[in-house]
């Protein structure tokens, strides 16, 4: 027994050591890029038709609106690239041991999103304490949820895990419901107990997402940054990537649909978070913030906020602007177990996102970029090569060309990002996976499949879109989680 407890002690160091050696050694790829970009421009600038009919003026603005967002995501990934060849001037990662990391684990305490919570909750505690030799895990559940005895039994196998139950009578003063409310409830108890402070940083994780040994050495490297630079330039919040390692998998149509999420971390999010206001919103998993500043912010958003996270990053865009950040670490989740699971996740941050643009309390300045994002994706299902070819047949008008030759480029630009988004993506998930790299076949079905994962992707954010209009009652819906 003792030997094979060496052995698989063993094993796991020197798959933590490849996992490490990986992720240091990526940066996003140029070709995957500039490759289909030049063959969609000469095939566009081919095939063009001059025309001046409704359709092609439609098609001109509706295949031209996501140049926004798509420039910006090339900005992002342009920056990564700089900021590796610059990387042997950083100091290297070293222990943040002047400084106390909590790391908060909300989760609704279900039996079908225990094992994920477990998974991921001894990734913290095997890999943290490395680099943060100050730091506590806190569970957060809700008062008398169904796997209580479970979750406690899980924070007696070791002395950093402590977990915070949300009384059920407890309130926010504006009425906040779900996730938000269960974060207000551990923003004020981190007040109560002192904890509100400068040195004190709030890792923020999902109960299905752990880390890895980069991770905690990126944030690290990033808190002691900030230790470091002068207190008008210090980043008070940062985000890293999410990538979904494929055994962590259990349906590999997800899995691969899910591509262009780590895609999206280092184009967009690495573009505005990275460089001080982060417009474009952050998601709820690897998202570190001063509890100093959190304490300032708080989660009491109202009781129709269901996307907390990109409020937060918004409500941080006015209060303290140029203060944020980007690392190059990972954090490691699962995809939707079903594609109906895939679809309702979409709809709900769909459903939030809409009502977030059209919320007033937050200056158009920094909701602009998202709103055209958001906008974008919820009129996917009508940019669909197959819906307009279908709206072509109806009116007899066949020409798909825009209504300047010009815009050739945009278009060739726009679609291009798309393959390089789910190209880069799957790459990045291999390498977070245990053999480190892709399957031959996967780079191939990935790209043919996009068609129908951006079915998948719009309809989704059209069923919030009208969920938003017909101004449902907001549900945040939690799906099962993949173990």
């Amino acid at each position: 027994m003792a030997s094979t407890m060496v052995d698989g002690g063993a094993s796991h160091s020197r798959h933590n050591a490849k996992l490490a050696k990986r992720t240091a050694a990526w940066k996003p790829g140029i070709l995957p890029f500039l490759l289909p970009f030049g063959l969609l421009l000469a095939f566009g600038l081919w095939s063009y038709r001059p025309s001046s009919s409704p359709m092609t003026w439609a098609l001109t603005v509706v295949w031209s609106l996501p140049v926004v967002g798509v420039m910006v995501g090339i900005q992002g990934a342009w920056l990564i690239r700089r900021r590796e060849r610059r990387s042997h001037r950083m100091i290297p990662p070293a222990p943040a041991d002047q400084d106390f990391l909590i790391v908060l684990v909300p989760t609704i305490g279900r039996h079908d999103t225990y094992p994920a919570l477990e998974r991921s909750v001894l990734s913290y505690v095997e890999h943290l304490p490395e680099y943060f030799p100050h730091m506590r895990v806190d569970v957060l559940t809700e008062e008398g949820c169904e796997a209580t005895e479970t979750i406690e039994r899980l924070a007696a196998t070791n002395p950093l895990i402590r977990v915070v139950a949300t009384p059920k009578a407890y309130a926010t003063a504006n009425g906040t419901r779900f996730k938000a409310r269960a974060n207000n409830y551990a923003h004020e108890l981190r007040i109560e107990e002192g904890e509100a402070l400068d040195h004190v940083w709030v890792l923020h994780m999902d109960d299905d997402t752990g880390v890895g040994p980069d991770t905690a050495a990126s944030l690290a490297q990033f808190i002691n940054r900030q230790r470091r630079a002068r207190p008008e330039e210090a980043k008070h919040m940062a985000q890293g990537i999410l990538t979904y390692p494929r055994e962590n998998a259990v349906n590999l149509f997800t899995w691969l649909a899910d591509a262009v999420r780590p895609a999206d971390d280092i184009a967009r999010f690495r573009a505005l978070t990275g460089m001080g206001t982060p417009a474009a919103g952050v998601h709820g998993e690897l998202l570190v913030l001063r509890a100093s500043i959190e304490a300032t912010i708080g989660w009491d958003f109202g009781p129709k906020a269901i996307v907390e996270d990109a409020q937060l990053a918004l409500t941080f865009c006015r209060r303290y602007p140029g203060r944020s950040d980007w690392f190059n670490g990972r954090c490691y989740g699962a995809s939707p177990a079903t594609t109906k699971d895939f679809v309702k996740q979409r709809d709900r941050w769909a459903w939030g996102l809409v009502a977030l643009c059209f919320n007033r309390t937050i200056p158009l300045r920094y909701r602009w970029f998202l709103s055209i994002c958001v906008a974008t994706w919820i009129l996917g299902p009508i940019q669909h090569i197959v819906a307009i070819l279908c709206i072509g047949l109806l009116v007899g008008d066949l020409n798909t060309s825009p209504a300047t030759q010009s815009v050739v480029i945009l278009w060739a630009l726009n679609f291009a990002y798309v393959i390089w988004t789910y190209w880069e993506g799957l790459r990045l998930n291999a390498i977070a996976s245990a053999n480190g790299r892709r399957k031959w076949w996967e780079p191939i079905v990935v790209i043919s499949l996009i068609p129908v994962f951006s079915v998948l992707e719009g309809l989704g954010g059209f069923k919030g879109f009208l969920k938003f209009v017909r101004r449902e009652e907001n549900k945040f819906v939690v799906i099962a989680k993949p173990a």
